[in-house]
């Protein structure tokens, strides 16, 4: 038997056993019932005080956000 007639009888090998896996079944988890749940009040943001502007608040790919005011007219962002 060649290397390649090894791996290709191992690669059927794992494929059988994962179809075989996903046959078996579980119970679902619509099996259980569960009671209705209310739908939550929504929060309401805190007010911004007027002494502080608003910031633009757009984040980065790393996940620091603009420290410019909000809707500035500058191309680039501040980031803190």
């Amino acid at each position: 038997m060649s290397k390649m007639d090894a791996l290709r009888a191992m690669r059927e090998a794992r494929y059988e056993q994962a179809a075989a896996r996903a046959g078996k079944t579980t119970a679902s988890p619509k099996a259980t019932k569960r009671p209705p749940v209310a739908p939550a009040e929504p929060t309401r943001a805190a007010p911004v005080p007027d002494s502080e502007p608003a910031l633009c608040g757009h984040r980065n790919m790393s996940g620091r956000t603009c420290t410019r005011e909000h809707g500035h007219a500058a191309k680039s962002h501040r980031y803190s």
